[in-house]
């Protein structure tokens, strides 16, 4: 009988020494933790909020720890499909307003809101959901780095790229890129895009800080910047200015050298007409063209200049 006490109360102590080893939590300077209550006769609600770079905290027996980034995230977006990637590089074409897909180069930064009460908030909202991912795997956003992406993708992006499309969608194409006026006409036509793109990254900064905590619910994302570095044309597209700017320039050259040759003959002609008028100077102009230390100088002799050799 005291054998069989013995056994049930170790097996009772087991999951308690478990739990109890178990309910101790730090956090790295990077990371905030959000703990939800487990334990068998415990609801599921937040228990409470762990800052960075915490030492070891209590935190209830079978309780949840969730892990969230602390430190300033960017989202980059590029025109270049072979720098994207599964974990915050995505690419992103907008058609401008005349119908040509642009691809955007830039850069968003922010940061998850530290805000205890609001961190428990995202957390009720995203953090007990789970989210695709590109392989078709299912995870939460505190699932480390693949788990944040697969909830930004679904739950921001989306966001972004309107913003974007609503931007950019505003605009003609040679109003972002110059070259883009090739593709209507021989002549390149002067645009000022950096003061466009100055305008729409700020545009698109106000549009996020207006949508983004309307879509996700609250203000959990902070410190909020896009920075859009430039717009490319499609690669068929620049193939096809870069042909233009080629033959655009060829045709410059040209012109130069019918130019000059025009201007050459009417030198020679005006040089010929003095010299008609004053064949004195025609004289006084061939001496002073002959070359230093010459012997000898017959005028109509095939042998009229003579220079002695050193």
């Amino acid at each position: 009988m005291r054998t069989a006490l013995a056994i049930a109360a170790a097996l009772l102590a087991i999951p308690l020494i478990i739990g109890a080893l178990g309910g101790m939590e730090s956090t790295g300077g990077g990371e905030v933790a959000v703990v939800r209550d487990g334990g068998p006769l415990d609801d599921n609600q937040v228990r409470q909020v762990i800052d960075p770079g915490s030492g070891l905290t209590w935190t209830g027996m079978w309780s949840s720890v969730h892990l969230y980034p602390a430190q300033q995230r960017f989202y980059t977006i590029t025109a270049d499909a072979k720098r994207a990637t599964t974990l915050g590089v995505d690419v992103v074409t907008v058609p401008s307003s005349d119908g040509v897909n642009l691809g955007i180069e830039g850069t968003l930064y922010f940061a998850l809101n530290l805000d205890h009460e609001t961190l428990k908030t995202f957390d009720d909202k995203y953090g007990t959901r789970t989210f695709r991912t590109q392989d078709d795997t299912s995870l939460h956003p505190w699932d480390g780095d693949e788990g944040w992406a697969a909830f930004f993708g679904q739950a921001v992006r989306p966001v972004i790229d309107n913003a974007l499309r609503g931007q950019i969608g505003a605009m003609r194409c040679a109003e972002l890129v110059p070259s883009c006026s090739l593709l209507k006409s021989s002549a390149l036509q002067p645009q000022d895009s950096n003061a466009n793109i100055a305008r729409v990254q700020n545009a698109v900064n106000a549009s996020l800080a207006r949508d983004l905590p309307v879509t996700l619910g609250g203000n959990f994302l902070t410190g909020l910047r896009f920075t859009l570095a430039r717009v490319t044309l499609p690669a068929d597209v620049q193939k096809a200015v870069d042909r233009s700017l080629s033959a655009s320039a060829a045709v410059s050259e040209a012109e130069a050298k019918v130019a000059q040759a025009k201007a050459e003959a009417e030198a020679n002609r005006a040089r010929q007409d003095g010299y008609d008028e004053c064949p004195a100077c025609a004289e006084i102009d061939k001496l002073r063209s002959l070359p230093q230390g010459i012997t000898v100088y017959a005028p109509g002799n095939p042998q009229s200049v003579v220079i002695p050799s050193r």
